[in-house]
């Protein structure tokens, strides 16, 4: 009886929040959208977790997931475990905050963008295909940039959507300068080899059944990184985190299993 109760109720919420973004114009939505997190977040104001990318401090993170996971969404800002992987990967392993720098977002976040377009160094850019944060609408398998145009991409955990893949690698790779870098991320399976997909598989219902997602199109296995490799990028698999203190990855509200792909497009060769 309860979780039939629980089952409606989630239903009503959805439907709410389906007509609230149909009605409202997007840049309000996301005002809207602080607003409520900073109210929620006093909820949970504490010492126990730190979220890197907005710095608040809080009792606990949020649960967040189809299988819901303690301790994952930050409750100020959003992010998640790796969103907040990828920040400090930025800060400490990159040239991201320190050089003048071209970059691409393919399917921005609003807290991540936010930050990003404030920064001085940064001349940013974000596309997706249908997103309304993104500032461009665009297709990651047709990149309306010319050859050669960005010093940085962060594509995160969006391959796992696109049906050609491979395409997007190669789009990715075009637009990116010789010598430049990408942070291309997404949800490996580990205990697979090799990716699995299906292209006969298309309703909603069947992929979430089939992938776990509704809007996946695979499952990615340990050759994620041999695809990326045959677009024609370097591609360096950083177990960033397990160089991590225990109690940092702890206190940030990291996951131990998410590597980094750090990306790059090898220089061109004099003569």
């Amino acid at each position: 009886m309860l979780f039939l109760l629980s089952e409606t109720i989630n239903k009503y919420i959805k439907e709410i929040k389906d007509i609230f973004k149909k009605i409202v114009p997007i840049k309000y939505q996301i005002y809207i959208r602080q607003v409520y997190c900073f109210l929620r977040s006093l909820l949970f104001f504490g010492n126990k977790f730190i979220c890197p990318v907005c710095g608040g401090h809080f009792r606990k993170f949020l649960p967040a997931g189809i299988k819901l996971r303690p301790n994952a969404k930050c409750p100020l800002c959003d992010s998640g475990e790796r969103h907040r992987l990828l920040w400090l990967y930025l800060k400490e392993r990159t040239n991201f905050f320190s050089d003048k720098l071209k970059v691409l977002e393919v399917a921005p976040k609003w807290f991540l963008q936010k930050k990003f377009k404030n920064l001085s160094n940064i001349e940013y850019t974000s596309i997706d295909i249908s997103s309304p944060l993104a500032m461009l609408k665009m297709n990651i398998t047709d990149i309306k940039f010319p050859d050669l145009y960005f010093d940085c991409i962060i594509c995160y955990h969006v391959l796992e959507h696109v049906e050609d893949d491979y395409k997007a690698m190669s789009e990715l790779f075009r637009v990116l300068k010789f010598g430049g870098w990408a942070i291309i991320q997404s949800p490996i399976d580990k205990s697979r080899k090799k990716t699995f997909e299906d292209p006969n598989v298309v309703s909603c219902k069947a992929r979430e059944k089939i992938f776990g997602h509704f809007d996946h199109v695979r499952i990615y296995g340990y050759d994620y990184k041999n695809r990326l490799e045959e677009s024609g990028f370097i591609v360096r698999v950083d177990d960033y985190i397990a160089k991590l203190p225990d109690i940092f990855i702890k206190k940030y509200g990291l996951d131990k299993n998410e590597y980094i792909y750090f990306c790059t497009k090898p220089r061109l060769r004099n003569g």
